[in-house]
């Protein structure tokens, strides 16, 4: 029952506190009957909101504006912060050229985000939480009797072994310490062989280190790889500490019957770990990565992808076209931006809808029902790419019109939530160009950024402090620079990024170390990357027009 309207009570007027309230000022707060509504609003009209008694409560209530007393501030300035403003501020020479957004939308959607998020609080979440409560309230009832008993237990055994019981105990210390011994000479013997590796791993350096001083040709060609000699680690020492088992005897069978301890024993286990390949995550790595299929789109130059699902993806290049294919290369459906240029960028928002940014307009959009709607419009910065977070927030890299500083901002529906820029030292994290930073975002939150111009992946994370960055491999990367393209990630938290120069693909894990990197399945040019939900990885070939579908994990 609503309670407005319950006949639980009489509701009196405010005014002359005797007649029933028929109406409300919904500005004003107070209840009013018929004659009484002359008087109220006898001051001026249009700072009252009169609506019948049942209808109170029901005019939003909208801040006042501090310049322009007494009007109310019914939008919201997005070049200004999204400050409130009135009709006068908007029309006045501080807002000229704006964009304005109306405060009762931003109302009703602020209002329908807690209306769901109270839903999933109350018939989702706390329900778990209170099974978990009631759950630790039964263990904390039980824990009395339970260690009760334990103490009880043990005081009877302690009376059982009272007598007698220091000969014994001294005889098997020793016994212990004969074990300790031989547990130490096992491990000083494996150290004493992991020692003679470093020690012949360091003459390797020298001799490594020698070979690239030396102008002489001959000993540089005819090094042999050396890394598979100690990539793979040798066998893990396990051994297993003794274990005291107790048992019950009399005094007559004290020694016999005391206990036994268990013989030491000593095994090896083989270490997956490798110096190039870590066993960093739950899904392995292969050695050699497996060219799945490739599609060629008919894009003379194709730049960026998002994957649907693993059999159908979204591409675009230099024209307006934005193609859908599927797996076997055949094409789904065809947008077109509204602007006629190409896009920067391509995401898929959490309803599967599809965004791009506009090169000619800065601007964000949404394809949805093929029809294109306006989501953020820049004022002084050029956007380039985007990303869609796990929450559904929006990362979009930028840069100013100059093309002096560049950033990422973070965008929940069309509101600025955050501004990504610089260093703890107010050092700038990305170059000032203010375009080829492709972004994600990794299982960790972190933001991910290859910021090609810089040839460097900058990883930041959640609150925008800066975790890492990553200038490429010497394996990869000794011949031509480092210009990072596409970046992605996976569901081990594996970071993949696209290198154009050197035709092949980066992986690190979530803390910028090197794992491998993807050069035997005849890349060209590899630019724009994505991963579907199975961690198959689409590369597009710039030049080539094509994407390549490629397995490389197991």
């Amino acid at each position: 029952m609503d309670p407005r309207s319950s006949a639980q009570d009489v509701h009196r007027c405010d005014l002359c506190e005797t007649a029933i309230a028929q109406s409300y000022c919904d500005f004003c707060h107070v209840n009013l009957c018929r004659p009484c509504i002359g008087e109220h609003i006898s001051d001026e009209y249009e700072t009252h909101k009169i609506v019948r008694f049942q209808d109170r409560k029901s005019t939003s209530i909208y801040p006042k504006c501090i310049t322009h007393t007494p009007k109310n501030c019914e939008h919201q300035c997005k070049n200004c912060d999204n400050i409130f403003v009135c009709s006068s501020c908007t029309a006045s020479e501080q807002h000229r050229g704006h964009i304005f957004v109306e405060v009762l939308e931003v109302y009703k959607t602020k209002k329908e985000v807690i209306e769901n998020d109270a839903e999933k609080l109350q018939k989702l979440i706390s329900p778990k939480y209170e099974d978990i409560a009631l759950d630790l309230d039964n263990q904390i009832a039980n824990l009395d009797g339970g260690y009760q008993k334990l103490t009880t237990e043990i005081s009877k055994q302690g009376e059982r072994w009272h007598r007698d019981i220091d000969i014994i105990i001294n005889k098997m210390k020793t016994e212990i310490g004969e074990i300790k011994v031989k547990h130490r000479d096992i491990l000083q013997k494996h150290l004493e062989e992991i020692n003679q590796i470093q020690s012949l791993i360091n003459k390797t350096l020298l001799a490594m280190s020698g070979i690239k001083e030396s102008r002489e040709v001959t000993p540089t060609i005819e090094y042999s790889y050396k890394i598979r000699e100690f990539n793979k680690l040798p066998p893990k020492i396990k051994v297993t500490p003794p274990t005291f088992i107790p048992n019950l005897i009399d005094c007559e069978q004290l020694e016999s019957l005391f206990g036994q301890i268990t013989p030491l024993s000593s095994a090896t286990e083989e270490n997956l770990s490798s110096i190039t390949q870590p066993n960093t995550s739950a899904k392995e790595l292969l050695d050699e990565p497996e060219l799945v299929a490739t599609i060629k789109t008919g894009h003379t130059n194709i730049y960026n992808l998002t994957c649907v699902n693993e059999n159908k993806i979204w591409t675009s290049g230099v024209t307006k076209e934005i193609k859908c294919f599927n797996i076997d290369g055949s094409l789904h459906e065809t947008n077109t931006t509204r602007s006629g240029k190409r896009p920067k960028d391509l995401a898929l928002d959490s309803d599967g809808n599809l965004l791009y940014t506009d090169d000619k307009s800065s601007t964000v959009n949404k394809i949805k029902n093929g029809h294109t709607m306006e989501l953020i419009r820049l004022q002084g910065w050029v956007s380039d790419k985007l990303c869609v977070t796990s929450t559904g927030d929006l990362l979009v890299t930028m840069g100013n019109n100059n093309g002096t500083e560049s950033k990422v901002v973070r965008y929940t529906g069309s509101t600025k939530k955050q501004t990504i820029q610089f260093d703890d030292e107010c050092k700038p994290l990305y170059s000032g160009s203010y375009d080829m930073k492709y972004i994600t975002e990794n299982r960790n939150h972190d933001v991910c950024v290859a910021d090609c111009r810089a040839g460097v992946v900058v990883v930041v994370n959640q609150d925008g402090k800066l975790r890492w960055r990553y200038t490429g491999h010497p394996l990869v990367t000794k011949n031509k620079p480092f210009e990072p393209r596409g970046i992605t990630t996976d569901s081990q938290s594996c970071i993949l990024t696209a290198d154009f120069y050197n035709n092949c693909i980066h992986i690190l894990d979530q803390n910028g170390q090197f794992l491998l990197y993807i050069d035997n399945c005849d890349l060209r040019y590899p630019y724009g990357l994505c991963v579907d939900n199975n961690d198959n990885l689409f590369v597009c070939e710039c030049f080539e027009g094509n994407v390549k579908k490629i397995k490389y994990s197991k």
